[in-house]
Parts: C-alpha cells; structure tokens; sequence
C-alpha cells in the first residue's frame, strides 16, 4: 500500500521546550490516522510540520513531495485554532474558500454534509460555538482533499452533531479519503481510526491499531459487584477461582470475560450473598491512555455496560488554513 505521509526523526524545539522529539511516522493512503496525548504533548506541533506550517529538522514527504511543495488541492487541514472572518455567512465562506481551488465541492452539498444547511445564510459571528466548528470542517472538505488533516474536529460541537460529523467522516474514508485526526475523545478515536499513535512529551511512545494497544496496554476485564457483604463475596468467589478484591461496598473481579457473568453470579446466589447490581466493562483506549500516561480523559468514555440487576433488590484547508496554522 502507497504511504500517503511519511515522517522520519521529525524534531521541533522552542527555546529549551522539546515540542516534538524524533519522530517517526507513516499513515497509508485511504487509513485514518488517529494522533492521541495529553495537552502539550505534541499533537498540534506535530500536525503543523506534517502540513508544512511549522519548520522542522527531519524529513516528511506528502504524497512523495515536500509538505509546502504538494498540491493544495489534494490536501484539506482544519487547525484546532481557526477564525474565518466573522461578518460572513456560512454560505459565504464555504463559497469564498472553495474559490481558493480549481476546482471545489458544491456549496450547498458541503453545507448539507457538516449539518449546516438551515443555517447556511446566518453570519458566522451569530453561530453557536459548534456551529462555527462545523462550519470550520465544511472549509476543510470543501476542495474533496485526498488527505485530510483535522485537528480537534468537533472541540464545542454538541453529542448529536458529533455523531453526524463521525459518519460523514467515515463516509470519506470509505471513500478513499486519507485522515489524520487528533482527538481528546477516546470514543471519537476509537470509532474512527484505524490505527493509533500516543504522544508523550514530544515522543510518539506507542502505535497501533485500537485492538492491539488495548491488548498490549488496557489491562483486563471487569467485573464490579455492588454488594454490602464485600468480604463474604471475595470469599466465595476467590473459593471458585475468580480473582477478586473487596472495596468498601463493591467487589471488582478482574479478567472475567462476558460468558462468565452468570458463573459469578450464580457463586453469589448460592452462598447467600446479596448484592444491588452487576456492571461489566472492558479495556478501551481510555485505559490504554491511563497506562501509558497516567493521565484521564473526560468522563464519558468508559465503555461500561450494566450486565444484571437481580429481582426485589435496588438497584482549512489549503493556503488560507496554512498561513492560520495551529496552536
């Protein structure tokens, strides 16, 4: 498969600040690319060289060219920071930034794609924040780039438009659309991307498809039993070979995989042991970013499923986006 990116012992200092420390990096044609870490880590910097927007020491090519030698028109970005101007309606811009390429998506098309067609004749500066990053991505799309850079994509935009804008996305990609996206959503990095790189300190620390970080670095299954006999539970079911460790009124039992949700359970039942809940949950990236940095993401990305609750208990792209670049 043709490398769409390549970066090889890409380094960016400020000062005495190491932004970006000897990076080594290739993302496929049609993959999408999903760039992990806490704030300060790299991603933005990172992002910036790729584009061309930043210098750097090391090499990177796009599409087998320089970054500022490649076509605009085969490339979208969306920087995390981007203000258009203000006094535009969103047709307005979509319109005035497609003018920027040879050639350019329909802008009633784009309008449609991002969620922004009721809104279309609005000024950008009357939108909501979420409209405005909408708007923002509508910019990036709007010459059909081969490869897309968005940085934070749907920073502001509210649950529903999230969910729009993944499919949309997923939509490019199953189109032969190269992505690259940098996300503080594990759940948005996890749907999407189909490999992962982690960031710490400047250092790309681990890469991987989703699957193979979480088997290497999330740990184990969870079992967690809502129960005011802790001990006695951890008793029982340590008798029947479950790995369990009491907290004040809950039990977690580790590496329980979901056919063995009913063994415990019936383990509880027949020693007596009464207990509110069952809740079972597996490793997700988000404990992948736990491991490797220790460090939380927002609440919200648990993948946590409650299992059983038992009877009668309670229970831009292009010139302009270059020149803008990205914080």
């Amino acid at each position: 498969m043709n490398e769409a990116v390549v970066a090889a012992g890409v380094s960016k200092r400020y000062g005495e600040t190491v932004a970006v420390d000897d990076v080594d990096l290739s993302v496929a044609d049609s993959e999408v690319f999903g760039l992990i870490g806490p704030n300060g880590a790299g991603k933005t910097t990172l992002v910036r060289a790729l584009t061309g927007t930043t210098p750097v020491d090391g090499e990177i090519t796009v599409h087998g060219e320089a970054p500022t030698a490649v076509d605009a028109d085969r490339v979208g970005l969306l920087p995390q920071s981007f203000s258009p101007p203000a006094r535009l309606t969103a047709r307005e811009l979509i319109d005035y930034y497609g003018g920027l390429y040879a050639t350019a998506r329909d802008t009633d098309d784009v309008l449609s794609a991002v969620g922004m067609a009721a809104a279309a004749d609005s000024w950008y500066e009357t939108l909501s924040g979420g409209q405005q990053r909408r708007v923002c991505v509508g910019i990036a799309l709007v010459n059909d780039p081969d490869l897309l850079f968005l940085d934070e994509p749907t920073t502001g935009i509210d649950p529903a438009g999230r969910q729009s804008l993944w499919s949309l996305l997923e939509e490019l990609a199953d189109g032969g659309t190269t992505i690259v996206l940098t996300s503080h959503s594990m759940t948005e990095i996890q749907r999407l991307a189909d490999r992962v790189g982690l960031l710490q300190d400047g250092r790309l620390v681990a890469v991987g498809t989703p699957a193979e970080l979480i088997d290497s670095h999330g740990g184990e299954s969870q079992l967690v039993i809502d129960t005011d006999q802790a001990a006695a539970a951890v008793d029982a079911l340590t008798d029947a070979d479950f790995a369990a460790t009491p907290g004040s009124t809950e039990v977690v039992v580790d590496g329980v995989s979901p056919v063995e949700i009913g063994d415990a359970a019936a383990v509880l039942s027949t020693a007596g042991i009464e207990y509110g809940s069952l809740a079972w949950s597996e490793p997700s990236l988000d404990d992948v970013y736990l491991q490797l940095t220790g460090e939380a993401f927002a609440a919200g990305d648990a993948d946590s499923t409650a299992v059983a609750t038992p009877p009668d208990t309670p229970s831009p792209t292009g010139t302009e986006s270059r020149q803008e670049g990205a914080q």
